[in-house]
Order: C-alpha cells, then structure tokens, then sequence
C-alpha cells in the first residue's frame, strides 16, 4: 500500500515540477516549488515509515519548516524586491499618493 503511495506522490512531484518549470508567472512558479516541497516531506516520512526508521520523521518536519520560511522569503523578495526592506517605503510612497 505504501509502494502505491510513493509512486503516486513521485508522479505529483513530476508534475509540480513540471509547473514550475512552465508556469506562466512568478507566482505560479513559487506556488509550484511550494507543492513540490510538501510533496518532497511526504516523500520523506513515507521513506522513514517504509525502512523503520522514525527519525526521518524529524528530519520530514524540519524540511518542512525550511519550506514554509523559503517560500516567505521568495514571495518577500518578489513584492519588495530586496529581502531586508521591511517594507515601510513602500507604505510611505502610497501615503503620499
């Protein structure tokens, strides 16, 4: 059962890719690698569980973590354009407009 599993998470994987390599916008393209990386901890856990291993558990949520903080950062730095803005410039251009 878990085979079937991994084989179907491989295929999403195959086409999360696929979409970020096609998208037609950034944000489809940040969308798409997002998937791919929660895909990519499925993966993971689902290796751990099948060899016995349970600590790759632990490494399944850290990837996780890096993934979700990854795509914060890409989207952060598509809006601003520089990661250390905090964003006030652009706050202050539309205050006097």
């Amino acid at each position: 059962m878990f085979e079937i599993a991994t084989l179907c998470l491989l295929v999403t994987l195959g086409a999360s890719l696929y979409r970020a390599i096609k998208g037609p916008t950034v944000l489809d393209t940040a969308q798409a690698v997002n998937s791919a990386g929660t895909v990519a901890v499925l993966l993971i856990a689902v290796y751990g569980f099948l060899s016995g291993r349970p600590d790759f558990l632990d490494l399944a949520i850290i990837y996780g973590l890096l993934n979700i903080v990854g795509t914060i950062a890409i989207l952060k730095f598509f809006r601003f354009g520089n990661l250390g803005d905090d964003g006030d410039s652009v706050q202050k251009a539309q205050a006097d407009d």
